[in-house]
């Protein structure tokens, strides 16, 4: 099962348009690799969608009761999502 991370605006890393945005989305490829890999943590649900329109499930994941996507945020290497895409570079 594929799944968005639903809190977050991430850098895109299959096709950034510009090498900041590379570089950023591989940063945070890595940090979230390493966020879900530290132990064990909750999946949750996020408002009335449960997909995008890539088929893929909108879920925020949860640890100790904190979004590991509002982790990304603090560290710099995501945004808080707003409901749109914003450019990276």
């Amino acid at each position: 099962v594929k799944i968005r991370v639903a809190d977050i605006d991430a850098p895109e890393v299959g096709s950034p348009r510009c090498s900041y945005e590379a570089d950023l989305g591989a940063k945070a490829t890595q940090r979230l690799h390493q966020l879900v890999n530290a132990g064990p943590f909750e999946v949750r649900a996020i408002g009335d969608r449960d997909e995008d329109r890539y088929g893929r499930k909108l879920r925020v994941l949860i640890r100790n009761g904190r979004s590991l996507g509002d982790q990304l945020v603090s560290e710099g290497l995501a945004r808080t999502w707003t409901g749109r895409r914003e450019p990276w570079c």
